[in-house]
């Protein structure tokens, strides 16, 4: 039915395709670092903002609240543990990242850096880490695209299939087209409308509940349901349940598609603005996301399905076209990620392995191409996975993915910028370590699996996967040589600090 809520969406999609075309002819002549880096010429609102909304995709809008309308406050250790990440990676990572990066050959992706950073000409690192980042991107925006679905399938009664294949294409039409500027720009409009909406929406709930008018059953929750321990009491589910939250803010040291975009920040002045805007921003969704599950249930008391929990709470409070306008913020959660996530892929494999290995000789306009077919694919495998039945949860999905990039790049991008004696082979085996042990653990030690697990430890795999990786890297090294001189200059000229 062609509605009111519908012709918000188009309106939606008809600017995310404008800022692709308009960028496609921008900087259809620039060379790879305009196309996965965007010239290193961003401001600080577009940094920040593209950086946060990269980072919630639409697990905030749907997955959270849905934990938090579920099982109750206990579940917002997630959100504790993501506002601490957030900050200490902007505090800690971002002006260091970008002038290492700039230092270490003019690096335009994280493998990249990481090789450079050790002078290095073996290709294994690079490999590696494309090998990952396809994989692993793969699964993650197939979270981005199940949300497109199930937001059209909810509000609009399309076919939940469609809906994916229908955002799947706008997605990679405006990557495809104008890259990383393209994806910076539309990132920041999509981050825009994520804050508005998530702010709107449980404040209007509250205005609500406190009019004269409004009568409601009070709602039926579990004991300790405000409790900020899952369970109610302080048991081994609620502390474990803790760590977890804490350890989700351990993915901020090894997000790809994020901390690019440090690297991407045109000046160190830029850098500290980016810091207060992107960090304000990131709290303040977290908050509004809190809120809206715990709101969520005394405004709604049944929720049918509790990941609907915001969209319901928007159609009944708001009008047709409002609301569209309002659920809108869906899909720019579900695109601004998958877009971020598609590029830092492409750039990975166009930059690490098609010119280094296969072309070395590729121009410029090849390595575009080579990096827009890489986009098309994980976009195909993304559809696959997202439209089968059996892929788990938008929740499942982001917490895997997340997981994995946290524990392979975390414990190496914090070595690589804050310890000189850290060596080539020691972020190889970090990467390898930690990655392993964060799929072996999801696999065997947690219920994701419970057909094969050997036993459910409830700690999130990225904890021990981030551990292994920082005790293999840093075991690795020390019994590596030291590095050359050339190495130790470069980290001096990058002022490196023990």
């Amino acid at each position: 039915m062609f509605n009111s809520e519908l012709i918000a969406f188009i309106l939606y999609f008809t600017m995310v395709l404008g800022i692709g075309i308009f960028f496609f002819f921008r900087t259809k002549s620039g060379g790879e670092k305009d196309y996965f880096l965007g010239g290193r010429g961003m401001g600080a609102w577009v940094s920040a903002l593209s950086a946060g909304a990269s980072d919630m995709s639409s697990w905030v809008l749907m997955g959270l609240p849905a934990s938090i309308l579920a099982a109750g406050l206990g579940q917002s250790w997630i959100a504790i543990g993501l506002g601490l990440g957030t900050i200490l990676s902007w505090l800690l990572l971002a002006r260091r990242l970008r002038k290492f990066s700039i230092v270490a050959k003019d690096s335009i992706t994280i493998p990249q850096f990481l090789t450079n950073r050790f002078l290095s000409d073996s290709k294994a690192l690079q490999i590696i880490s494309a090998l990952v980042f396809l994989v692993v991107y793969s699964v993650y925006a197939a979270s981005s695209i199940k949300a497109c679905g199930t937001l059209f399938n909810t509000v609009l009664g399309l076919d939940a299939k469609i809906a994916m294949y229908v955002a799947a294409a706008i997605i990679l039409v405006y990557t495809f087209l104008g890259g990383f500027s393209a994806v910076c720009w539309t990132d920041f409009v999509q981050g825009m409308i994520m804050l508005a909406a998530l702010m709107i929406a449980p404040i209007a709930a509250v205005f609500m509940m406190n009019a004269p008018s409004w009568t409601a059953e009070a709602p039926q929750v579990a004991e300790g349901y405000w409790s900020l321990f899952v369970t109610g009491k302080c048991d081994w589910t609620s502390i474990a349940t803790i760590i977890s939250g804490f350890g989700w803010g351990l993915g901020y040291f090894g997000m790809p598609h994020i901390i690019v975009r440090y690297m991407a920040i045109k000046s160190d002045a830029e850098v500290k603005r980016s810091r207060v805007i992107g960090i304000s921003w990131t709290v303040l969704i977290l908050i509004f996301a809190v809120a809206v599950g715990l709101i969520g249930r005394v405004f709604l008391v049944d929720v049918a399905d509790n990941s609907h929990v915001f969209i319901d709470m928007v159609r009944r409070i708001f009008p047709g076209f409002i609301a569209g306008i309002l659920l809108s913020a869906i899909l720019a959660a579900s695109m601004s990620t998958a877009d971020s996530q598609l590029l830092a892929a492409a750039s990975a494999f166009a930059s690490d392995v098609y010119k280094p290995v296969i072309r070395k000789k590729a121009s410029d306009r090849e390595m575009n191409w080579a990096g827009r077919i890489v986009v098309m694919v994980i976009t195909l495998v993304a559809v696959f996975i997202a439209s089968n039945p059996n892929s788990g949860t938008i929740m499942s999905l982001v917490e895997n993915a997340w997981g994995a990039f946290g524990a392979a790049f975390g414990p190496v991008i914090v070595l690589a910028l804050f310890w000189k004696r850290f060596t080539y082979k020691g972020a190889v085996a970090g990467i390898l370590a930690g990655f392993l042990v964060d799929v072996l653990w999801l696999v065997f030690l947690t219920d994701a699996f419970s057909g094969i697990m050997l036993v459910d430890t409830q700690i999130y795999e990225i904890i021990p996967g981030f551990v292994a990786g920082i005790v293999a890297g840093i075991s690795v090294s020390l019994c590596d040589k030291a590095p050359s001189q050339e190495v130790i200059d470069l980290c001096n000229k990058a002022k490196l600090e023990d």
